[in-house]
């Protein structure tokens, strides 16, 4: 049994080994122009299977000519990453948000992601804003604190604002609104970076202080140990403190509620710091803030009842919602947390078009999805199919799905019913800009800030289908359904529009200001 045990272990290693050169031979290699006009006609063809909503932002004569006119540009043989290049600019005219091309990037055998993991990549630990219409190092979760509000000039000698166009052409925002382009650069930068340029082990960059300029290069560099360790030859052995039965029991309640705060407010530990975070500003509980930076993490249920009974308790006045830069997440999480917003009926979205009654199903046997998972899938063929087909229906020639947040809901009985304030920006996207619909469709809430990048009328999102290329071995992403709120304006294509707005500046940033939250705690007289 041991060595059959064995032998599987040895064969899956084997296989991944060669499925890893393989695939890195294949993005790598020159595809020939057939190749490449057999991936663009694939790409359009899963688009216009799937995508429900493919013209709602380009007719589908202008669609159409812009695919056969990137085939007719394509006359000389090319890899998979600079066939990215070309085609994500394409796709971006589609205008949805949640469809995207994936770059192709390298992969690494097993023991190469072991040694890769002991070392970290200083790049990778900065963060960047684009203020003033230039690139601004924001934080660095690295030691060097020097960097942090140095305005970046190049990168590799490249200038860095030309970095930035190019990123701006590599996604799309929902419609027409421009907002999301310079929120997301800056949100991404690294990840944008990586997904053009590929890896790499070091980048000289300069930047700018004030009038002096001075170069740096960032290295991967190996991760410091710890622990601590004991020379051998120590005479002095230290034992570990041994823990009364007392003590041990109150860390084994410590560990148990840590572990459960994590859960509750979603902690991630990348960034070491909440998904979730509520407090009040000042002395007294008047004015209460939930920042919120994504609907997609933890047990939010647990979160909205303590903080709104917190509120309802102290009959807070006011209550600021932040949901800037939140990009999305559950529409279930969206649906409770309006729940604590509103004190009348309500429905959360309406019923979904698709263009299958088997959208779970399409989603879970694309060909990007482990053959584990298909198996499974198989297996519970019937049930998926059934619980489709039930939740399906035709209407004026059109498929709808239906769910729950479709139903008539009721608001909670800790619904707050005091002064509201949303704060937003370009990069308040997809699920918070939905539940920013209701707020703005109701006039519930004043709105402080700029334009959200996800639109006002819906996205197309809910569950997604991603799709591997034939050759180029590019992935492309799309949701399966369309996703919207009762409330419509017009023109379409827009996000939601502030009542105040305000950009934040360089000088805010090197002020440690934050302009938004400054504007409300003025209105509400508390600054």
């Amino acid at each position: 049994m041991r060595k059959g045990l064995l032998l599987v272990v040895v064969l899956f290693q084997i296989t991944s080994c060669t499925s890893v050169k393989t695939y890195n031979e294949q993005i790598t290699k020159l595809h020939t122009v057939e190749d490449l006009h057999n991936d663009v006609d694939k790409l359009y063809s899963q688009l216009q299977k799937h995508h429900p909503k493919l013209y709602q932002y380009i007719s589908e004569e202008d669609l159409k000519f812009k695919f056969d006119s990137l085939k007719q540009a394509i006359k000389t043989p090319m890899n998979s990453r600079v066939f990215y290049k070309n085609l994500a600019p394409i796709v971006k005219n589609v205008r949805q948000g949640h469809v995207s091309v994936g770059s192709a990037t390298k992969r690494f055998k097993n023991k190469e992601l072991k040694k890769l993991r002991k070392n970290r990549f200083e790049f990778y630990k900065l963060d960047f804003e684009f203020l003033d219409d230039k690139l601004w190092v924001k934080a660095n979760r690295g030691k060097d604190s020097t960097l942090v509000g140095c305005e970046v000039v190049s990168i590799d000698d490249e200038p860095a604002k030309d970095l930035v166009e190019t990123f701006k052409t590599r996604f799309a925002s929902d419609g027409y609104n421009a907002t999301m382009y310079n929120s997301t650069v800056s949100r991404a930068f690294t990840s944008l970076y990586y997904k053009e340029k590929g890896f790499v082990d070091s980048l000289k960059i300069t930047f700018k202080n004030k009038d002096s300029l001075f170069t740096k290069t960032l290295k991967r560099i190996v991760k410091k140990e710890t622990k601590t360790k004991i020379p051998k030859d120590s005479l002095k052995k230290e034992t570990p403190k041994k823990l009364t039965s007392v003590e041990k029991k109150k860390q084994k309640i410590a560990k148990k509620k840590r572990r459960k705060d994590n859960r509750k407010y979603g902690y991630i530990a990348s960034r070491k710091y909440y998904t979730r975070n509520f407090d009040f500003i000042g002395k007294d509980s008047s004015v209460a803030y939930m920042k919120i930076r994504g609907f997609d993490n933890g047990n939010y249920k647990k979160f909205y009842k303590e903080s709104f009974a917190k509120m309802d308790a102290l009959k807070t006045k006011n209550f600021i919602l932040d949901l800037r830069d939140n990009g999305g997440g559950r529409i279930a999480e969206i649906d409770k947390l309006y729940s604590y917003l509103t004190d009348e009926k309500y429905q959360f979205i309406l019923e979904s078009e698709v263009n299958s009654r088997t959208s779970f199903f399409k989603m879970i046997m694309s060909n990007t999805t482990p053959n584990s998972l298909k198996v499974i899938g198989g297996i519970f063929s019937p049930f998926i199919f059934t619980h489709n087909i039930l939740h399906t229906k035709k209407k004026d020639g059109k498929l709808y799905y239906k769910f729950k947040e479709s139903k008539t809901r009721k608001p909670d009985e800790l619904n707050y019913k005091g002064k509201m304030y949303v704060l937003i920006n370009g990069s308040s996207f997809s699920a918070s800009s939905l539940i920013s619909t209701h707020l703005k469709g109701t006039n519930r809430a004043t709105f402080v800030g700029e334009e959200t990048g996800g639109a006002y009328n819906g996205c197309v999102a809910g569950i997604y289908k991603i799709y591997r290329l034939p050759n180029s071995k590019l992935r492309i992403r799309m949701g399966l359904m369309q996703i919207e709120a009762p409330y419509k304006q017009k023109p379409d294509g827009y996000g939601i529009k502030p009542d105040v707005e305000i950009v934040p500046t360089i000088k805010d940033r090197r002020l440690d200001r934050d302009p938004e939250l400054n504007w409300v705690l003025e209105d509400i007289g508390k600054l």
